[in-house]
């Protein structure tokens, strides 16, 4: 951890596209990109709305996973903070990738949006910013 970042929050999301299974299995599925990065991409609460719009603008729904960073740790996975903007990534201890899943996801939650609506607005409502916390 860098001297410009805070201390890791105990929760980090995940932002899925399309619905995880349910109930949550002990591993789901790692994307394409985190398979190909050789970690997981992960947000603070605070950077979900801009992750969302640079990276999902023509999605009509999310599927956010909260994420224990307590649980994650436990199971040996090492996250850390990369970049300016609130990322972070989670390593494995090993060659492999950490697996998300019942271990470590805390919950999950679906956000819908409008056609033409911002992310930004979604997850500026109440609902979303009393489950979306980083401290």
């Amino acid at each position: 951890m860098t001297s410009s970042h805070p201390p890791m929050p105990p929760y980090i999301y995940k932002i899925l596209p399309s619905a995880p299974e349910s109930p949550m299995p002990a591993a789901l599925a790692a994307s394409d990109l985190d398979r190909a990065d050789g970690f997981i991409h992960t947000s603070t609460a605070s950077v979900i709305p801009t992750t969302s719009r640079l990276f999902f603008s023509a999605a009509p729904a999310l599927w956010i996973l909260k994420l224990s960073t307590t649980a994650l740790a436990r199971d040996g996975a090492r996250c850390l903070w990369e970049g300016p903007q609130g990322c972070v990534h989670v390593y494995a201890a090993d060659a492999g990738l950490v697996s998300l899943g019942a271990a470590n996801v805390v919950d999950v939650m679906r956000f819908v949006r409008r056609e033409e609506e911002p992310w930004e607005e979604v997850f500026g409502k109440e609902d979303a910013r009393a489950w979306l916390v980083d401290a």
